[in-house]
């Protein structure tokens, strides 16, 4: 869910539910799968998309909205590309003194 917010994208998680009898140390496995979004106001208040029901086997089909991406990148209230403080960090291109690749 930080990632989607950190982000600024869909995050989609699958988890591994269900029997395995014949595979050693897998034989049962508990999980929940779900997608997130970021947070701001044209997406969920909780930040979750959808999310499947805890433990049990099913698949989670969900349609995101890409152009609500692009229009959070460039009217979001937190946009973390053009936000970014410039003055603490800086990425330089260095050229090695000896000419060495």
């Amino acid at each position: 869910m930080a990632r989607a917010i950190e982000n600024e994208c869909y995050v989609a998680i699958a988890g591994s539910v269900g029997n395995l009898p014949k595979v050693n140390n897998m034989d049962i496995q508990f999980a929940q799968s779900a997608v997130f979004t970021p947070s701001d106001f044209a997406f969920p208040t909780n930040g979750i998309k959808a999310e499947a029901t805890p433990n049990s086997e099913m698949t989670l089909i969900v349609d995101v909205d890409l152009d609500l991406l692009k229009e959070l990148h460039s009217f979001g209230s937190v946009r973390n590309l053009t936000d970014r403080r410039r003055d603490l960090y800086e990425l330089k291109n260095i050229k090695n003194p000896n000419n060495k690749r």
